[in-house]
């Protein structure tokens, strides 16, 4: 593949990304652009994929978006970003609540043996 539909494919899988995940996160483009300390141009800019990232700029609405840096630039499954990180927290949530409810039903196993 020629460097610059390379270039191109990764612009189209970081807006992509980048514009799921904020979706998914219920944050408008505004409040992206304040979040990133950018206008509001430049956040469509981006999820137009008009606009390239710095390095620091890419860091910097990873952390915003709650994802690794690399997520943004390589492409989604048939699941979007967004719907496997709803994926893995409800996994998450249910597995805490698991462990607390084991947790709590041993401890009562001892006090009712004590």
């Amino acid at each position: 593949m020629e460097n610059n539909a390379k270039i191109e494919q990764l612009r189209g899988y970081l807006s992509a990304n980048i514009k799921a995940r904020r979706e998914a996160l219920n944050i408008s483009q505004e409040k992206l652009a304040e979040l990133a300390d950018v206008s509001v141009q430049t956040i469509k800019s981006i999820e137009s994929h008009r606009t390239w990232v710095s390095d620091k700029m890419l860091i910097n609405l990873a952390e915003i978006l709650g994802v690794a840096a690399f997520q943004l630039l390589v492409p989604s499954s048939n699941k979007s970003i967004s719907e496997n990180y709803g994926l893995v927290s409800s996994v998450l949530k249910n597995l805490k609540q698991n462990i607390q409810d084991d947790i709590n039903n041993r401890f009562n196993g001892l006090e009712t043996s004590v």
